[in-house]
């Protein structure tokens, strides 16, 4: 090698290695500009997600993840969401920009759906609908209206548990959040009691949130009858109700069950803030997301009877009394820490799964694990 060519590949060598300190340098200078973010919490699914694909074990099943999934476990797209993009490639639309709050055709549709088509508050116009980015830009935005123009108190009352979103969304604009007893751990049941009491001390004028349907993370929705309590009981503390509609048709599989709550309380007079979401329950006459509802429920039926079936002595009602893609199974740390290593199938550690991953291919190696750990 001549001198000349070693002499350039050093001083190359060189040069790059002071771009690159400058570079270094240069961003560790405008890093002190953004010294003061903290790093956000893990995502608890992400993490399970993670461990699961890590897995090499063939009968490995993720039960963490919070999205529905046919019976092959592969994601799903409903026929009408197929439909609809074919009918909107062929309209040739200009996507011009569109008004502020949405497109005005949609947002009658989604009003429709929630509150029915002869809903008081839809014939006497009393109603105000705006489009957002899904149901966390729903949340986002009705917790930002309540903070700029609520006159009340500006205070929310969260269910314990409740999706981790929300109190996320309320520490992010400043909207002090509480909790109210919601989940009963000992019964696996909706804690009537607790809800009630807690109501009835909340100060006047408060905001709390409920799950229309499909109780997240618990799958445990109020009956009927408990529901009718809790309007009364929201009446008479003259709180304010904000429901989270995330699974209409969903749950049951019916669009008018699933809404049942919310038209229940505009139809006994209270005003309302509704967040929806149709990210999981875009519609075809019900039929589609009446197909996914039909699987969920099938698997919780087949989950608790191949448990039962084994001969284990807990009371696993829970699981076909529990509604919606999420179950409280019941099952205790250690015991979900036993399904992962021993079995290879993925929850959280609070005994919560996704009944969307259990499939007529693994319901019988999940009961069997069940039934195991819990003996």
């Amino acid at each position: 090698m001549s001198q000349a060519f070693k002499r350039t590949s050093i001083l190359a060598f060189k040069q790059k290695n002071v771009d690159t300190a400058l570079g270094y340098f240069a961003f560790r200078a405008a890093s002190t500009w953004w010294s003061n973010v903290q790093m956000g919490p893990p995502d608890v699914i992400l993490g399970i997600t993670e461990a699961f694909k890590k897995d090499p074990d063939p009968k490995k099943v993720n039960l963490g993840v919070g999205a529905y999934r046919d019976d092959d476990g592969k994601p799903f797209i409903l026929p009408c969401v197929k439909k609809a993009e074919e009918i909107i490639y062929n309209k040739g639309l200009n996507h011009e920009y569109g008004p502020i709050s949405g497109d005005p055709t949609f947002c009658d549709a989604a009003a429709k759906l929630a509150f029915g088509e002869g809903s008081p508050v839809l014939k006497n116009k009393s109603n105000c609908t705006v489009q957002t980015l899904s149901g966390t830009g729903a949340l986002r935005l009705g917790m930002e209206f309540i903070m700029k123009h609520y006159a009340k108190n500006k205070e929310i009352f969260l269910s314990t548990p409740t999706w981790g979103n929300h109190p996320q969304i309320c520490n992010m604009i400043g909207l002090k959040h509480s909790k109210y007893r919601y989940y009963n751990p000992k019964t696996i049941e909706f804690d009537l009691k607790g809800a009630l009491e807690d109501i009835s001390k909340m100060p006047e004028g408060s905001i709390i949130l409920l799950h229309a349907c499909a109780h997240n993370p618990t799958g445990v929705d109020p009956k009927p009858s408990e529901w009718e309590q809790l309007s009364q009981a929201i009446a008479e503390r003259k709180l304010f109700p904000f429901f989270d509609m995330a699974y209409q048709g969903f749950a049951t599989g019916s669009i008018d069950n699933d809404a049942s709550a919310v038209r229940l309380f505009v139809n006994a007079g209270h005003q309302v803030l509704l967040a929806q979401s149709f990210a999981k329950n875009m519609v075809n006459k019900l039929k589609d997301v009446k197909l996914m509802a039909d699987r969920i429920i099938s698997m919780r039926t087949k989950l608790r009877k191949g448990i039962e079936s084994r001969g284990n002595k807990r009371n696993w009602n829970h699981i076909t009394d529990q509604i919606g893609m999420f179950c409280y199974t019941g099952l205790k740390p250690d015991e979900v820490e036993r399904m992962t290593k021993e079995f290879h199938i993925y929850l959280t550690k609070d005994g919560r799964i996704s009944v969307a991953g259990i499939s007529s291919k693994n319901v019988d190696y999940v009961a069997e694990a069940i039934h195991k750990v819990t003996s």
